[in-house]
């Protein structure tokens, strides 16, 4: 299978130009200080929908708009961040959008995808009823992950990772169906070999992992997570390959690690972020990522949709 390319990244920065965010990568010293790094944040918080999502919706309608013409409308399943960005990018685009979300999404997810104007219809069956709705309406579907695309525009938090600061020794990325570490170590590594790149699940919704371990792409039960923005049922094919091909490790970090580290990392940053975005703090606390004193260390802060209720847990 083939994995991005540098070309494919370039192309991806130019269709992104004026449309998205170019998050800051800010100094983290009181988290540094206590893990013995130095340590940086890319802050994807602060990207429109408040998630890296809307680099790989947008990359994904725009190059599809070059080769086949632009879409009567966009479909997209999703447990939440893709269901947004997906949303935002229809409405930008002027075309309808319908979300396929399941039951028991996050209320505000659920919430902003029909504030930003897209029909949500809640399924257990993400998949088979979004696949139903773009064949009845005619609509482009746009995958949350398992695309060269998606993972193409997600490979541009990669890029400016590199460009606006000294070059890491380590990069630890959030890991749901795997689409932001594909595309970010197809970035990292092709720009800084030396660089590890390593992913982190919820032991609770491990589909990278499970699909590393077993070579089978779906879990076998419902994932379940704090962390609900990783919290993908399967890994994908094209996600698969390239972390198989490019990302030195996948770690699975225990449930009830999460929300300590999510409270610490709110508190120590200032930054409204997501459970999702506090997993790599939670494993090098945990020690499941071997590192060296002194090591030049990025966290991906993937998202920052939380509820006021969730936060209200924090106190």
């Amino acid at each position: 299978m083939r994995l991005i390319t540098g070309d494919d990244i370039t192309a991806a920065e130019r269709r992104l130009d004026g449309r998205v965010v170019r998050t800051p990568l800010l100094d983290a010293p009181v988290l540094g200080a206590e893990l013995g790094l130095r340590l940086a944040v890319k802050a994807e918080n602060l990207q429109h929908t408040a998630s890296f999502k809307v680099r790989g919706a947008t990359n994904a309608l725009l190059a599809h708009a070059e080769r086949a013409g632009t879409p009567a409308g966009l479909v997209a399943f999703s447990a939440g961040n893709h269901a947004i960005a997906v949303a935002h990018v229809a409405r930008a685009a002027g075309l309808p959008a319908v979300v396929c979300m399941p039951p028991h999404a996050v209320p505000a997810k659920l919430a902003m995808v029909r504030r930003l104007g897209a029909e949500a219809v809640l399924t257990d069956d993400l998949l088979a009823t979004a696949e139903a709705v773009a064949a009845e309406r005619g609509f482009h579907l746009l995958a949350p992950f398992d695309d060269p695309d998606v993972i193409a525009g997600q490979a541009t938090v990669g890029r400016e990772i590199l460009a606006d600061g000294p070059r890491p020794d380590l990069v630890l990325v959030p890991v749901g169906g795997g689409g932001l570490i594909s595309g970010i170590a197809a970035a990292v590594r092709a720009g800084s070999p030396t660089t590890r790149i390593v992913g982190v699940e919820p032991d609770g919704a491990n589909a990278m992992s499970h699909a590393l371990r077993t070579g089978t792409y779906t879990l076998p039960a419902r994932p379940a997570s704090v962390a609900d923005g990783l919290a993908a049922p399967f890994a994908g094919r094209h996600t698969l390959a390239h972390v198989r091909a490019l990302v030195d490790a996948v770690v699975e970090v225990p449930e009830a690690a999460i929300l300590p580290a999510w409270a610490d990392l709110v508190e120590a940053t200032k930054l409204l972020v997501e459970p999702a975005a506090a997993v790599t703090l939670a494993a090098l606390r945990a020690g499941l990522v071997e590192v060296t004193p002194g090591e030049r260390t990025v966290l991906v802060l993937s998202g920052g949709n939380v509820s006021p209720a969730a936060l209200a847990t924090l106190g």
